[in-house]
């Protein structure tokens, strides 16, 4: 069942019910749920029986389900719920009620269930009553069979639950913390693995049983560990005064612990001893056959589920130390730009997986940053990631396109000989003009946190994963081109920071937007909350962040350049390489010659594209000298020279030449190996634009 939330004020007329004298007389107790407000009123016999008074109840089933266990809070509200949806006029169920000193008294209720017109439930009278005497003879005579079947459910659920145990600290918990103590008998447990000769303490036992020079002992020593380890025998102590003969040195420093027995069992994998675990009691003495072939049991669910453990622990140990040698180990310092990278592992270092981020410092004060993730969680995704991120970081510096970048990447993974793929995102950014370009393969949108903290999406188009493009040959890239101003931040994450169990992803990405816009200014203390935020919501995936700002007090540089491929037909590179023209022309304080730029830059593009067959490239810098100069420069792969030539009064084309020849300061044409360079300069006489 399920509470319902409190509706209006209004209850029934006749809201409680009334308890019989006669059944006061015979201990019983009344209550009267009305499922409509969610009330429950109980009358004193029923509050004393939950071991409650009148003045600290609150009319409320919580409070009568603190009360519980939980396993008799659940299976309670199974049976009730159950009644209800078969229609049941009345049910009836005996569970136990914990009272205030710990102890459980067993309690039945049987209740009728009032139904509306319509046949809803809407109300659940009836008495509760105490239990423990009536099933005390009955327990008595079921008692052994009881008992040999709980704890036989013990050692089963203790085995289920172990399986799923992934470290040692796994392994752990689940013995101390789910009840399998309690229903052994047992008040608390220490364990000890073996390695080389000697056992480390893993487990220290109740609070205050920590001996000291225990934590690390020889298997020849005589403590209970070490004898069943020696002996790879359970070690069964019958008595307080078995274990103070048995360990003299030992027990003066535990015998206020109030141990009454011990079972001692060695844990045994694959036939060679790994530990030992041992169980202490406070309330027994002796133990059964039944007994010790239960704990037998137990010890050797332990002992398969340690052996996982300790394995996983040993890769995982191997696949983190791989990936923390492939990661950056530093990130350089970049003139102009703040940057802040972070990693995490998915479940708190649990798992590692192919997660990278590098930041690549490049020619003329340009910059190469890149967010990645290779499929898979082990160390062969770790493994691809390094090769992957080296060879990125080699095109980058080769000077490559992004585009060529992200291309060549694909190919290299294709032919790596791996059945893994890769989503990444690259971008190269301009700090001098801001023009960032960037290239996306499969991977989630970057985003760009504005100078007053808002955040935005940044759609981008992009090509298959590396590795799946090169192999269905799908290996053109788009680039994406933006300008970042001064204060602006780009934001590069991968799926895990946006992806939540049950969530759309669209939604995920909205609420990162938001966790942006809402996070500290420090670039710094902003990754490290985007982080703690997937700690906090219990992310299972990896996460690596970059973070990018371009700062507001670089002043550029005294040359700078920027490069764009345009190729035959391909009408958004075009756009692109005018869009990065345009920026760069403001950046470099040459906004008075930005007509004659643009005019010109259109001429040379469409000359080379119109009177070529093949691409062209397009290069605009800043010349170093006294009289700064800007140049553009568009290559193509015609050796045909071209001349100027008149049009004539009535003709529409034969004038580009005449127009670069009248707006530039100089203009030529360079031969350059299989084409040419038509080249242009202008005289700029403004500064480069500074912010902040």
């Amino acid at each position: 069942m399920v509470d319902r939330e409190a509706g209006p004020p209004s209850l029934p007329d006749d809201w409680p019910a009334k308890p019989e004298v006669s059944l006061c007389l015979n201990g019983m107790g009344c209550f009267d749920w009305d499922m409509g407000s969610g009330r429950l009123h109980m009358d004193g016999v029923a509050l004393e029986i939950l071991d409650l008074t009148g003045d600290e109840y609150d009319g409320t089933r919580a409070m009568l389900l603190e009360r519980l266990p939980p396993s008799e809070n659940e299976r309670l509200d199974s049976l009730v719920g159950e009644a209800i949806s078969r229609g049941d006029d009345s049910c009836g169920a005996y569970f136990r009620v914990r009272r205030r000193d710990g102890t459980l008294r067993w309690t039945h209720a049987q209740g009728s269930v009032r139904r509306d017109a319509t046949g809803n439930p809407r109300r659940l009278i009836g008495i509760m009553r105490d239990a423990t005497q009536e099933l005390a003879d009955s327990m008595a005579r079921l008692e052994l069979d009881e008992e040999r079947r709980r704890r036989t459910s013990v050692v089963e659920g203790a085995t289920a639950a172990l399986a799923h145990a992934r470290t040692v600290q796994d392994v752990i918990d689940v013995l101390k913390h789910s009840d399998g103590l309690e229903h052994l008998g047992a008040t608390s447990m220490v364990m000890g693995l073996l390695d080389s000769g000697r056992i480390h303490l893993v487990a220290e036992g109740p609070a205050g049983s920590f001996v000291p020079g225990t934590r690390v002992t020889r298997v020849d020593e005589e403590y209970p560990m070490s004898e069943v380890i020696r002996t790879l025998s359970p070690r069964f102590i019958e008595s307080a005064e078995d274990f103070a003969v048995s360990y003299s040195g030992l027990w003066p420093h535990i015998s206020h612990l109030g141990i009454t027995a011990a079972a001692y069992l060695p844990l045994i994998a694959q036939g060679r001893p790994i530990g030992a675990v041992g169980l202490l009691y406070g309330d027994k003495i002796g133990f059964s056959p039944e007994d010790r072939n239960l704990l037998v049991a137990l010890g050797s669910s332990i002992a398969q589920s340690l052996q996982r453990a300790v394995l996983f622990e040993q890769e995982h140990d191997l696949a983190e130390g791989l990936q923390q040698a492939m990661l950056p180990r530093r990130i350089p310092a970049v003139p102009g730009a703040e940057i802040a990278v972070r990693y995490r592992s998915a479940r708190l270092g649990r798992d590692i997986g192919g997660d990278w981020y590098d930041v690549v410092p490049l020619p003329g004060g340009r910059v190469g940053a890149v967010i990645g993730d290779v499929q898979g969680h082990d160390t062969d995704a770790a493994a691809v990631m390094g090769q992957l991120r080296i060879v990125l970081r080699a095109y980058a510096a080769e000077g490559h396109t992004p585009a060529t970048v992200m291309a060549r990447a694909s190919v290299f993974l294709h032919e790596l000989d791996t059945d893994r793929f890769a989503t990444c995102v690259y971008a190269e950014a301009d700090l001098a003009t801001g023009v960032v370009r960037l290239v996306r393969a499969g991977h989630v949108d970057p985003m760009i946190r504005d100078t007053d903290g808002s955040c935005r999406r940044m759609p981008a188009e992009g090509g298959l994963p590396l590795g799946l493009s090169a192999e269905f040959g799908r290996l053109d890239y788009p680039v994406n081109t933006v300008e970042l101003d001064p204060g602006q931040t780009l934001v590069l994450y991968t799926d895990g920071l946006v992806e939540i169990p049950g969530v759309d992803l669209e939604e995920g990405i909205q609420r990162l937007a938001g966790l942006v816009a809402g996070g500290p200014r420090d670039l710094q203390e902003l990754a490290d909350r985007l982080c703690e935020a997937v700690d906090e919501r219990g992310g299972e995936d990896d996460v690596a962040v970059l973070l990018l700002r371009r700062r507001g007090a670089y002043a550029g540089r005294t040359g700078g350049k920027l490069q764009q491929h345009v190729g035959q037909g391909d009408p958004e590179a075009l756009s692109s390489a005018r869009h990065m023209v345009r920026a760069a022309v403001r950046a470099w304080g040459a906004g008075d010659r930005s007509d004659d730029v643009e005019l010109v830059v259109d001429e040379l593009m469409t000359n080379a594209l119109t009177h070529t067959d093949g691409d062209s490239t397009v290069t605009v810098r800043v010349l170093p000298g006294v009289e700064r100069r800007l140049r553009l420069e568009v290559e193509d792969r015609s050796s045909a020279l071209p001349r100027i030539r008149d049009a004539g009064e009535s003709g529409v084309s034969g004038r580009g030449l005449v127009l670069v020849d009248a707006l530039s300061d100089e203009w030529g044409v360079e031969s350059r190996g299989s084409g040419k360079c038509v080249w242009s300069e202008f005289v700029i006489s403004g500064r480069p634009e500074r912010d902040g």
